[in-house]
């Protein structure tokens, strides 16, 4: 009975094995071609993204120099400024 079982048993481990070794094979013969696409990848996007980027930095900070401007005028308008703010004379 034992015998029965290991003679069924050994042809599907060794499908698993041979199964095994051939994903393994294909991915170290691909791994080189991913990490040069890749390393391409990362040098023609790097600079348009980071300039993107300063782009979306640099309206979010003029957003908010406008918001703080026209809070100030608010202040300045209704007499009430802050210790800091510079109101103009008039």
């Amino acid at each position: 009975m034992r015998l029965i079982l290991i003679a069924l048993l050994v042809p599907s481990l060794s499908a698993c094995v041979v199964g095994t070794v051939a994903r393994t094979a294909v991915d170290v013969v691909t791994l080189p071609v991913k990490v040069v696409g890749a390393g391409i990848d990362a040098v023609t996007t790097s600079q348009s993204e980071a300039d993107e980027k300063r782009g979306r930095d640099i309206r979010r900070e003029e957003e908010r120099l406008g918001r703080e401007r026209r809070l100030l005028e608010k202040r300045c308008a209704k007499q009430r400024p802050l210790p800091g703010d510079l109101c103009p004379a008039g």
